[in-house]
Parts: C-alpha cells; sequence; structure tokens
C-alpha cells in the first residue's frame, strides 16, 4: 500500500497527523497484510500507540499495550519538573522516587534513564498496568508494586521519599463522554475518571502523601490549567507549600507541593 494511499486514508479517518501516522505505521509493518490490517485497525479508530506497541515520551519509546493508558506529551513536564528537583538536591544517598498512577511506567521510566542512581518504585491498582510498567521499569532498575495508591509500596519507605510524581485521573466524570474516542473507547475508564470535579484522586493523595514523604519533600500532581487553582488549594489545606508550573511548548499543567522541612533547634 503506497504511502500516498495511506496518508488519504487516514485523513479521511479524522487522523489530524495523517502523515507521521502514515510513516510510522510503514516504518512498523513486518509486511503487506499486517500494513493493511494496521491501517484497517487505525481508521477504525484504534490508538496509534496500541498498534505499533509502544509511545514516544520524553526522548524514548515506552511499551504500550492495549487497554493501558497512553502517556501524552504533556506529562513529560512531570519528568521535567522531577529531574531538575532531585538534581538540585542532589546528596551523598540514592534519591527514592515514585511514580503513583504509573499506568505504563512512563513517567519513572523516563525519571530513572535522566537519573539511574535513584531508587524508583511505580505503583498502579490495574493489574494491566502493572504487568506493561514492569516491562519498562524492571529493565532500568527500578521497583513495580500493585495496588492503590499509596497502599502499593512497601511500608519501609514511609517517612523516607524524597519526591512522588502522579499522573492521577483528573478527568470529571462527566466529561470522559466528551473525549475523543480512541481515548474514551480503548483506554480503561479508571485510568481517566477523576470524580465529579476531576479532584477526588487528587484530594487523597495530598491527605495520604505526608506519610510517605522525607521531611522537605515533593508531591508533583499532573492536573489542567483550569483545575489547576483547585488542585494546588487542596495541597495547601493539607499543609503544603505550593506552586504551579505551566508548559506552553508542553500544554502541560502540574501542581509541585512540599512538606515542610524539619524545624530549626535552638541552642
Amino acid at each position: 500500500m503506497p504511502y500516498s494511499r495511506i496518508v488519504s486514508q487516514l485523513r479521511s479517518a479524522g487522523c489530524v497527523f495523517a502523515e507521521e501516522e502514515a510513516r510510522l505505521l510503514l516504518a512498523e509493518a513486518p509486511g503487506p497484510a499486517q500494513l493493511a490490517e494496521n491501517v484497517r485497525r487505525r481508521i477504525g479508530g484504534v490508538p496509534l500507540e496500541y498498534i505499533l506497541g509502544w509511545a514516544e515520551f520524553a526522548g524514548r519509546r515506552i511499551v504500550v499495550e492495549a487497554g493501558v493508558f497512553v502517556p501524552r506529551r504533556r506529562t513529560g513536564l512531570l519528568v521535567h519538573e522531577a529531574v531538575a528537583l532531585l538534581t538540585a538536591e542532589a546528596g551523598p544517598s540514592a534519591p527514592i522516587v515514585v511514580d503513583l498512577c504509573c499506568g505504563s511506567g512512563a513517567v519513572g521510566a523516563a525519571i530513572l534513564c535522566r537519573l539511574p542512581r535513584a531508587e524508583l518504585h511505580a505503583a498502579d491498582i490495574d493489574p494491566a498496568a502493572v504487568a506493561c510498567a514492569r516491562r519498562n521499569v524492571e529493565p532500568l532498575g527500578g521497583q513495580v508494586h500493585e495496588g492503590d495508591l499509596f497502599k502499593a509500596l512497601p511500608p519501609g519507605l514511609r517517612g523516607r521519599v524524597q519526591l512522588v510524581a502522579v499522573n492521577a485521573p483528573y478527568v470529571p466524570t462527566e466529561a470522559i463522554r466528551t473525549m475523543p474516542p480512541e481515548a474514551r473507547l480503548y483506554e480503561p475508564a479508571l485510568s481517566l475518571d477523576g470524580g465529579p470535579d476531576g479532584l477526588d484522586f487528587h484530594r487523597r493523595l495530598a491527605a495520604e502523601a505526608t506519610e510517605w514523604l522525607a521531611p522537605g519533600g515533593r508531591l508533583l500532581i499532573e492536573t489542567s490549567e483550569r483545575q489547576a487553582a483547585g488542585t494546588a488549594a487542596i495541597l495547601v489545606a493539607e499543609g503544603f507549600g505550593v506552586r504551579t508550573v505551566r508548559s506552553e511548548e508542553l500544554d502541560g499543567t502540574a501542581v509541585v507541593g512540599t512538606v515542610a522541612g524539619p524545624a530549626a533547634t535552638c541552642l
């Protein structure tokens, strides 16, 4: 099947990046029959990443399996902020970093690639996501756990974690029906639905994180530009120092919460 025909079919199906997708489909298909099948599936709405078996994220290929949340470009902001903070505050010991609601493990894997000495723990409640994350994180030396938010982590991490990076679900329940079909129909609802206002998980994270973070530790939460003030207010109410970061290039927004450091001692 020629490139021009694939582009035409993808455009007709509403694929915005038809030319780029056509090049990837051509490059990855082992033969004409598989190429035709892959094009058919993409025209039918199957996410490109599921067809290819990988997604490009933060400069590397991340294994993505069907039924696992596809990492978005905007989430690269979490990686950038995490690496900048951990580098600026580097000490003699390896920092303990947690990637919660890890999905494919994209955030944790990208952090480990930049900071290979970090002790990284990734966790998700979905067994399919955990299996996928292990393919991305464990070859780099990280660990992946299955469970509900912090309950998934080894108890020995309590009070010792330098940084928690989270891309928890933050789409308001009623807004899911307006999402593009490839997300709404193919990605698991539990990776999208953040409750009535989209902030249910942010409330849980803020309430539970201080038990796990070391003094001065950071909680990085991806949110939307519209919801950022709500996410920030939730963290402030739990005693975090808060700042909001925004990348126009990535179209990403995150709120960074900092746990108070140890109190000064008067001599």
